[in-house]
């Protein structure tokens, strides 16, 4: 019985709070907020070390507003994906959420940003962590939609075989 109600709630809440927690971060990073100057400017100067000047920068392939704007499409897809007939879409978002967050707990940890580049407590790593794990465990749960999407993906990217051509004997086989 508390499986079954932890699979039916816990997609919802996660979706709730998934979203909650990306759409409040927007207003940071799409305000250049100081505080998110300094966690990208430090992550620009550390990918800079490595050869790999201005990827974090403003026009960076992982600027704050290029993880930004994954944010809200992955905040949008959780709120979306509530109804039941988008259940996919839920899904989607999760995966989008899990890879972004899967990049913030590990710059946290590997890079010189560290664990509580705010001084806050870490309570953002915290959060990060805390999406790292509750969108990994609706993928899980939502293993069998996230099958069925990627079968979509490939089905629209990869053209379906065309059938092999009949010989003379094949058909009059099939006649028969």
């Amino acid at each position: 019985m508390f499986l079954s109600t932890f699979k039916r709630l816990f997609p919802s809440a996660v979706s709730l709070f998934g979203s909650a927690v990306f759409i409040d971060s927007l207003r940071f990073k799409f305000t250049d907020h100081p505080k998110t100057q300094e966690i990208f400017g430090r992550l620009d100067g550390w990918a800079g070390s490595l050869g790999a000047p201005g990827l974090f920068g403003h026009t960076g392939l992982f600027s704050q507003y290029a993880i930004g704007s994954a944010e809200l499409v992955a905040s949008s897809l959780l709120l979306i994906g509530l109804h039941p007939r988008f259940a996919r879409l839920q899904t989607l978002g999760a995966l989008i959420g899990f890879a972004v967050m899967s990049g913030a707990v590990n710059f946290h940890l590997w890079t010189p940003l560290g664990i509580d580049p705010n001084n806050d407590g870490g309570g953002l790593f915290a959060a990060a962590v805390t999406l790292w794990v509750s969108t990994a465990t609706l993928l899980v749960i939502r293993r069998d939609e996230l099958v069925a999407l990627g079968a979509d993906i490939a089905r629209a990217l990869v053209p379906p075989a065309k059938p092999a051509a009949r010989t003379t004997a094949t058909a009059r086989a099939a006649r028969a």
